[in-house]
Parts: structure tokens; C-alpha cells; sequence
């Protein structure tokens, strides 16, 4: 019942026409009272959605799942961990290039071989 008194409203405010409507809306919002009505709903409504969730999350824990904050937690924490790796990988990429620049014995210059005088430029 409550679904067709719903739909006749809408219907009569759809039948009232932006002007009208505008009007109605602003004398709405003019009232105190409606004003006071209005924020003590939405004041009602965000208490209720933070003891659903602090219950919802009770539940999780009571059944040992991960909550979305336990996801952030935890995808934090994987992605300090992934940096902590590229920096311990770049500097272990440095400390092998030294050790094979040590290990790699000097090059020298090899002697050039000169030709016989009169010997054509190979």
C-alpha cells in the first residue's frame, strides 16, 4: 500500500511541473521545522550506517574473514614490502657489477705490430 501511495505522490509531483515544483522545494527548504526533520534524519541515518558496519564487522571477526579495512591493511604492507625489494634488488645489482668489475682483470693495450719498411698497410 505504501508503494502506491509513493508512486501517486511522484506522479502528482511529475503533474506539478518544474515551476510548481521549484516553488514547493523552496518553501521546504524555507521551513525550520522541515530543515531540523531533515537533518535529524540524515543525522539518524549515518549513526545507523556506522553501527551496521561496526557490527559487520564484529561478524568478520567472529568468523575470521578479512574486513575491507583489513585489505588496505594488508595491501599497505605489500606494497612497502615491493619497494623495499626494488631497492634491495638495485643496490645488489650494483654490488655484483663491482665485484665483477673487480674480479675482471685489467685489459691491456696489445702491442701493435709494425710492418717491414716497404711492406704494403695490411
Amino acid at each position: 500500500m505504501a508503494r502506491r501511495d509513493d508512486r501517486n505522490f511522484l506522479h502528482r509531483l511529475r503533474e506539478l511541473g518544474g515551476d510548481q515544483l521549484n516553488r514547493v522545494l523552496e518553501e521546504l527548504t524555507s521551513s525550520a521545522r522541515f530543515r531540523e526533520f531533515l537533518g535529524a534524519a540524515l543525522h539518524q541515518a549515518m549513526a545507523t550506517k556506522g553501527r551496521v558496519d561496526r557490527n559487520l564487522q564484529t561478524i568478520l571477526g567472529l568468523l575470521n574473514l578479512p574486513s575491507k579495512a583489513d585489505y588496505k591493511r594488508l595491501s599497505t604492507k605489500v606494497e612497502a614490502l615491493q619497494g623495499s625489494l626494488v631497492n634491495l634488488n638495485i643496490k645488489l645489482d650494483r654490488i655484483l657489477a663491482q665485484q665483477e668489475k673487480a674480479a675482471a682483470p685489467p685489459r691491456r693495450a696489445k702491442p701493435r705490430a709494425t710492418a717491414a719498411p716497404g711492406a704494403p698497410p695490411s
